[in-house]
């Protein structure tokens, strides 16, 4: 019966590839990176300034040092070990000016899902 009780408390605690619905523990619903919503993609014009962009856009989460004329803007909303929302859409400029815009994904909603909501159902 002992043995028993230490390889079951073993199972339970050292591995995450078991997955049990009643014995989970609480995970956090997880908001990454930078929601554009659609007033923003609106607003958004070729022939912009990287100050005019910042402005619209606000602060890119990815600027790569090595490609200094690309901007990506990256969202992500996980939820219960699922990913409820994403977007992504990267900028790309020549000098100052905004020469082309890739919208990789488009919203789920005009914005981000409310935790409430979900934590309902």
């Amino acid at each position: 019966m002992r043995i028993k009780i230490i390889v079951l408390s073993l199972l339970l605690s050292s591995c995450t590839s078991f997955y049990i619905p009643l014995l989970t523990p609480y995970k956090m619903d997880i908001r990454q990176g930078n929601f554009v919503t659609p007033a923003m993609r609106e607003n958004l014009k070729v022939g912009m300034t990287k100050p005019q962009v910042l402005f619209v856009m606000g602060t890119p989460l990815i600027q790569d040092v090595f490609h200094q004329n690309r901007w990506d803007y990256v969202y992500r909303y996980e939820h219960a070990r699922k990913i409820v929302d994403k977007q992504r859409m990267t900028l790309y400029f020549e000098g100052d000016k905004l020469v082309r815009i890739v919208d990789g994904s488009a919203p789920a909603g005009a914005a981000p899902a409310k935790a409430d909501e979900h934590a309902k159902g």
